[in-house]
């Protein structure tokens, strides 16, 4: 029986940041608009088209985009109208996609393999994406092709706000003409390497024998040289988002310090956290349990920012504590909840030291991984 032919579209919000930001505030379009932190370390978190006239790109330190543009409109970033509306596409998409994963806040893999049998695809796509703009005021392009590879480089070449569909067995069409930066992967190490052989477009890696590519760059040089030909078999991941993460600690004697109890919760905490990073996801509730020795249970939540970092929850949880702990009553068992779980989106309060708490985040969960959840512990949370 023949296989039916694979259909990937690749959806993704254009200047999503941004556009968020002109939807709150018209008289920012068609201006120079960068959003992230303005002081110190700063960098470029998202850019309008406007702005990447002067050279500015995402990621760029902020004082360097400033200097390429003095009259640039700095946005701190509003987090929370970013989440909105992200949830408000992804639900959109859902309700109409039958397997799609969300890869970041602003863009989105579905897989429409089998519609072809009763919906004409491409036609189908122009409609979701319609509807998107007209619901949400969003610009939103797509690419739709054969694999995530080549959906995800047709939307890169379908922005601003457009679409392009790579045809069944048109892939090494499409991207012959294509210079070899345009691989996701390819970075400014692989491409020095490439030119230096003579290599500067698709169609130079499509006809080289993959032999001399393994030679120059390794395992990578099979890769390349597949992505090349448009070959590309991952998968798209359905959508698994957990309703919450907790855990609980029933003690062996009932407690009323005060500190000890505050110092399971900071650890505790910390454990959860780390779960959430583990799965790629962020919160929007937090909740502590008390148990008493009569067995009376107290639960108190409250929503917060989207984040995953333990500095930013365990302050919210131990207020929670103090709020409704009854002091010098015996505690039986102690818990934490975090719930309104969504995909890992970075967090917009973070943009002028983001970077240095990522990587700090991923030292620390690195060693956990290795060694163990509580390898690693604020020493509040060591107290005995």
């Amino acid at each position: 029986m023949k296989k039916p032919q694979r259909y990937i579209a690749h959806y993704d919000l254009d200047s999503f940041f941004v556009s968020v930001e002109i939807l709150n505030n018209p008289l920012l379009k068609n201006k120079p608009v960068l959003v992230g932190g303005k002081e110190g370390r700063g960098v470029v978190a998202a850019c309008s088209y406007a702005a990447r006239k002067f050279g500015i790109h995402s990621a760029m330190p902020m004082q360097k985009a400033m200097l390429l543009c003095p009259q640039a409109i700095v946005c701190p970033g509003d987090y929370a109208s970013y989440a909105r509306y992200s949830q408000w596409v992804t639900d959109m998409i859902l309700a109409k996609a039958p397997l799609v994963e969300k890869a970041s806040i602003d863009e989105f893999y579905l897989d429409l393999t089998g519609m072809d049998l009763f919906f004409d695809v491409l036609q189908w796509c122009v409609m979701l994406r319609k509807e998107i703009i007209e619901e949400t005021g969003l610009p939103i392009s797509f690419g739709l092709g054969t694999n995530k590879l080549i959906a995800k480089m047709a939307t890169n070449e379908a922005k601003p706000n457009g679409f392009l569909f790579v045809q069944p067995g048109e892939e090494k069409k499409f991207l012959a003409p294509l210079p070899i930066s345009k691989i996701p992967g390819a970075g400014k190490h692989t491409t020095e390497v490439l030119k230096s052989m003579g290599l500067l477009m698709i169609r130079d890696v499509q006809q080289k024998p993959v032999n001399d590519l393994e030679d120059s760059l390794g395992k990578y040089g099979l890769d390349l040289w597949e992505k090349a030909q448009g070959i590309h078999t991952g998968e798209v991941h359905p959508m698994q988002v957990s309703k919450s993460v907790s855990t609980e600690n029933t003690f062996h004697e009932n407690i009323t310090d005060e500190t000890l109890l505050l110092s399971h919760l900071v650890r505790m905490t910390e454990k959860i956290c780390f779960q959430l990073r583990k799965k790629k996801l962020m919160s929007g509730c937090v909740a502590v349990k008390i148990r008493y020795a009569n067995f009376e249970t107290t639960t108190m939540q409250v929503a917060m920012d989207f984040t995953c970092l333990d500095d930013e929850i365990i302050p919210i949880a131990i207020q929670l504590f103090h709020k409704h702990y009854r002091k010098r009553n015996e505690v039986r068992l102690l818990g934490v909840r975090l719930s309104n779980l969504r995909p890992h989106i970075r967090n917009a309060n973070l943009f002028d030291d983001g970077e240095k708490k990522s990587k700090l985040y991923g030292a620390i969960d690195s060693v956990k991984k290795q060694f163990g959840s509580t390898s690693l512990q604020k020493a509040r949370a060591l107290k005995k």
